[in-house]
């Protein structure tokens, strides 16, 4: 029951300062930090370029603050997993607001190249390995329902990298409808949030599942300004960091495998990214309107609205499966 109540505590604290610094944001980011939109959505989006972005620093700066406060006075412990799991959030944090910043100033959509993007996520995902591995964790591929481990050895150092990057640019590239990205991860952080306080072996599993916790509390006050009609937009400020605590939280808990699952829809959308990207490669030609998926479904016809609320069903449905799958059975 404390547990329970702890967790109250922190989600409506986050919720409350995010709230606030939301209230004060906003005004200052419609000024001078507007949506730059893709080419390609200017017809069917045009009305939300004057839409600030960058609204990620709602919900990551308010949750760095609380748990540095509640280290601060003592009321839980600074652990190898908590540090761990912040660095990577605030490291992928610094990288999207460094490529918003730079989409602003060039009034274009294009901010870090590429190659430099995948550079510094290289460079906070080998960070984090390190950190993992001072902590005396094992290279385990975990798969808990069947009690099974299998040491994969420096394998899983790619493993690791992999997995944080994936997560990372799946929830950067489902961004691109009112509330869409925002509600999927608030479904995906709340299910790892269960899965942490069922994970007693590892240490600070508390302190992780508080910091799940946490963040929800910003999500739910950034969700109130996100939601159709958007008043901002995460940008990858946002969605970068949302992806990595996703990602690292999964490889703490060692439940990698089971991040497919519960974040089923940013998975989708990837990979028709990929399908799209590979086979226009080679035949110049398109296999879906318009990717990632979700754009698909303007595209015959589907209102915005309408595509998140089934986006967030299927999160939810999948969310209670993995739930099922790597908490009871």
């Amino acid at each position: 029951m404390l547990l329970i109540t702890k967790s109250v505590f922190v989600m409506m604290s986050s919720f409350i300062l995010s709230c606030i610094l939301a209230i004060f944001l906003i005004p200052i980011l419609k000024k001078k930090a507007n949506q730059t939109l893709s080419i390609y959505l200017k017809q069917s989006h045009r009305q939300k370029e004057k839409t600030p972005t960058m609204g990620g620093i709602i919900f990551t700066i308010p949750t760095i603050v609380i748990m540095l406060l509640l280290c601060l006075f003592n009321k839980i412990e600074m652990n190898y997993s908590l540090l761990i799991v912040m660095i990577s959030f605030f490291g992928y944090f610094l990288i999207g607001l460094i490529d918003d910043v730079l989409i602003v100033v060039k009034h274009n959509n294009k901010g870090l190249s590429e190659g430099a993007k995948l550079l510094f996520q290289l460079i906070i995902a080998i960070i984090f390995f390190y950190l993992f591995m001072l902590a005396g964790n094992e290279p385990l591929l975990w798969i808990h329902s069947l009690n099974f481990k299998l040491n994969i050895g420096w394998f899983y150092g790619l493993f690791i990298l992999l997995v944080l990057l994936a997560s990372s640019n799946a929830v950067n590239l489902t961004d691109g409808l009112d509330g869409l990205a925002g509600g999927l991860s608030f479904i995906a952080i709340l299910t790892f949030g269960i899965i942490c306080y069922n994970t007693a072996w590892l240490e600070g599993y508390e302190e992780l599942g508080l910091m799940c916790f946490a963040l929800l509390g910003s999500l739910m006050s950034f969700l109130v300004f996100n939601l159709n009609p958007a008043r901002i937009f995460m940008g990858d400020t946002g969605s970068l960091a949302l992806g990595a605590f996703l990602g690292s939280i999964a490889i703490l808990t060692r439940h990698e495998l089971l991040l497919v699952l519960i974040g089923i829809v940013f998975v989708v959308e990837t990979m028709t990214c990929v399908i799209q990207r590979v086979y226009y490669k080679f035949t110049h030609k398109r296999i879906f309107p318009m990717t990632p998926i979700h754009h698909t479904f303007e595209k015959i016809g589907w209102s915005e609205v309408s595509i998140v609320r089934m986006f967030w069903l299927i999160g939810i449905l999948a969310s209670m499966i993995a739930l099922m799958y790597g908490v009871w059975l």
